[in-house]
């Protein structure tokens, strides 16, 4: 009796496993849950069945996604209405980035009111995207000042940020910085973390931002409105970088590529077919690194064997995307936010 109880379990167990990696989605439900003139590109799905989003004029706000309910607030500082475009979270706060002069981060307060915990005054300043390792790393990027990236840290929970020196970075190219379309130009696996940026190079960290080192992929990266736009990983080895050009969104060369060895080597994939330019990538959850979606004004695209092979889904445009589980997703865009309902 043991042996056979041994035997059903291992056998439901590599079912499941089986599933999982058979599962391919073949349609994609839109269930538009919110709409408004703002521009959604930074959502983060919080722990307690909300999600946090910030956009331009100032605004950010919840969704409650067991009822769609909607709460919407303005940030000002002085007379502007920041343009917010990347956000995170720890266990206990909510964090919002904006991007230009001045930079702008703020943080939820005790007293109910968002917190300005740092502020970047000059006329190069521009910040991206933003995560946290844990409750008290966190880590935001922006583009190349005074010959390398603008990177910042936080080390005690969100209070304080500060910037890394350039001599403890690589030094960057001319022009180089990262596109703040997602949310998604960084990447944190345990103490690792990946940036893409808009000349093709990938920057890596294995210890939390204190050593750094780059590496340069084949996406293309000729023009200023070409690079990576977004990055994502399934585990410490398998990642994929996503991008194109924005102002010509019909080619397909360049613009996707995947790693097997943690970053250090980069290989085009379905180079010349679909998709075309995306602004997000993301693998789906427990898909054993095998499906992937990829989003942007050009619609979103599906692919069941990591990247080989893609097919179009639906022509909807969205910049941004969060998967919830492995079926379900948020995405935003041009004016609204959406549940997405894989099939």
């Amino acid at each position: 009796m043991r042996n056979y109880l041994v035997f059903l379990i291992l056998f439901i167990l590599a079912s499941c496993s089986e599933m999982d990696e058979k599962r391919t989605f073949n349609s994609v439900k839109i269930e538009t849950i919110y709409t408004d003139s703002l521009s959604f590109r930074a959502i983060e799905i919080m722990d307690g069945g909300n999600m946090a989003f910030a956009a331009n004029k100032g605004a950010f706000g919840l969704v409650d996604l067991r009822t769609n309910k909607v709460r919407v607030n303005t940030q000002k500082y002085d007379s502007i209405l920041p343009e917010f475009r990347a956000v995170a979270q720890n266990s206990t706060d909510f964090f919002m980035l904006s991007i230009a002069n001045p930079a702008l981060l703020y943080k939820t307060g005790d007293k109910g009111n968002m917190e300005l915990v740092y502020k970047e005054e000059d006329e190069k300043v521009f910040y991206d995207a933003m995560t946290f390792w844990n409750d008290q790393e966190g880590i935001a990027v922006g583009d190349s000042m005074d010959g390398c990236l603008s990177i910042i840290i936080t080390r005690d929970g969100g209070n304080t940020w500060n910037k890394l020196p350039c001599s403890s970075l690589p030094k960057s190219e001319a022009g180089e910085g990262a596109f703040a379309a997602s949310n998604t130009n960084i990447k944190v696996l345990d103490n690792m973390a990946w940036i893409a940026t808009t000349h093709g190079n990938v920057y890596y960290t294995g210890d939390k931002g204190f050593t750094w080192e780059v590496v340069k992929t084949p996406i293309i990266s000729e023009e200023t409105t070409q690079g990576i736009f977004s990055i994502d990983f399934y585990d410490e080895n398998l990642g994929v970088v996503f991008g194109g050009d924005y102002t010509d969104p019909a080619i397909n060369k360049g613009n996707k590529a995947i790693t097997t060895d943690g970053g250090k080597t980069w290989k085009l994939i379905a180079n010349g077919k679909l998709p075309n330019f995306r602004s997000c990538v993301q693998f789906v959850p427990n898909s054993m690194g095998k499906s992937l979606i990829a989003i942007g004004f050009e619609g979103i695209a599906y692919s069941h064997d990591t990247g080989e092979n893609w097919k179009q889904l639906s022509d909807e445009s969205f910049y941004t995307l969060r998967f919830m589980n492995d079926t379900t997703a948020y995405a935003a865009g041009k004016g609204r936010i959406a549940k997405l309902i894989f099939h």
